[in-house]
């Protein structure tokens, strides 16, 4: 595995989701570009008065200087939270095979046998509407239990949280709280690779070095649905923990390359369940009416594919160093090796 993983430079001045105007744009630390190259577009979206246009711009601003900082932020935070947190319960931070469905460890057994090919996996596993989405019970009911408990307790501290992304106000980074070593590297590695690794070869399912974890939530007063999008992952892993909800169905389009079409297929959460599917796939979430949902999401990244192409702005990466796993970028001539760890 690579010692040292990068952002694209993009990561600073791409992809600022303005959610009032259901809109993504640019920011280069440089009000009067923006000015020019956004202030007709937002117009038409609805962004129609001065005072509208300045509290937009002083939103990007403050984004641009929160990426600026994240990585000795993020840093900051996960100190504090390894000197100051007491979990609730510490034995979830280091994955056992008791977590995990019977049904996933069977296929996942069936993935690393010397016989299993991408037809037979896929006839084990369920098939959603849309295409090459995948569906399969991945935790225990009392796992989904604990982890919200442990979740609630890290909420109520008070204690530093980073926030996923633009997108999600309320959620949690799995890494700041310590879960990556002992839980989600061996679940990524040991356990979605070999499912990964048949299901998206074309995707770099079997060259999956990192990762980025978070949970995210949704109940009336706060995020109650997410806009259509793509992740920033080869790879994508959502597991619904629970609690109890109603709507708030997930609905999915074409793949980001692909022209647009007003067509879509959806899906219902369903407690303990996960879906498995690329991560460049769009979609997006309905509002929930009732109740509150908190799902685990990993975006996992291959370098080996990521390296060619940045998917976040269609070229050539340019490094940028970070700490973690940043966005999953590594120098050219780094070895990537997973199964070493295997």
């Amino acid at each position: 595995m690579p010692e040292e993983f990068y952002v694209c430079s993009c990561f600073f001045t791409h992809n600022y989701f303005l959610k009032e105007y259901k809109s993504h744009v640019t920011y280069y630390n440089d009000d009067q570009r923006f000015n020019q190259e956004w202030s007709d577009i937002l117009h038409q979206k609805g962004c129609t008065s001065e005072k509208q246009f300045e509290a937009t711009l002083l939103k990007v601003r403050t984004e641009f200087k929160r990426r600026e900082e994240l990585g000795r932020e993020s840093l900051k935070r996960r100190r504090e939270v390894k000197d100051h947190y007491t979990p609730l319960h510490q034995h979830l931070y280091s994955l056992q095979d008791s977590f995990l469905s019977s049904r996933f460890r069977e296929l996942v057994e069936y993935a690393n046998s010397e016989s299993a090919t991408a037809e037979g996996l896929a006839d084990r596993i369920s098939s959603e509407t849309a295409a090459r989405v995948y569906s399969f019970p991945v935790f225990t009911e009392k796992f989904c239990r604990e982890m919200i408990e442990e979740l609630t307790h890290f909420e109520e501290s008070l204690l530093p949280k980073g926030r996923p992304n633009t997108m999600n106000n309320y959620g949690i980074l799995l890494n700041e709280l310590g879960f990556d070593d002992g839980f989600l590297e061996p679940l990524r590695e040991c356990f979605l690779q070999p499912l990964a690794r048949l299901l998206f070869p074309q995707e770099g399912g079997e060259s999956l070095d990192s990762h980025k974890a978070f949970v995210v939530s949704y109940k009336l007063g706060q995020d109650l649905d997410l806009d259509y999008h793509y992740d920033n992952a080869e790879v994508t892993l959502n597991v619904n923990l629970g609690k109890e909800f109603v709507d708030g169905e997930l609905y999915f389009g074409d793949m980001r390359t692909e022209p647009r079409r007003d067509q879509y297929s959806r899906y219902s959460h369903k407690r303990t369940v996960g879906l498995l599917r690329r991560g460049q796939h769009m979609h997006g979430a309905m509002e929930i009416t009732e109740g509150e949902r908190y799902n685990l999401i990993i975006w996992m990244r291959s370098s080996k594919v990521r390296n060619q192409l940045c998917p976040m702005c269609d070229r050539k990466p340019e490094l940028v160093k970070t700490v973690g796993y940043g966005d999953g970028y590594t120098r050219e001539g780094d070895t990537v090796n997973v199964c070493v760890a295997l």
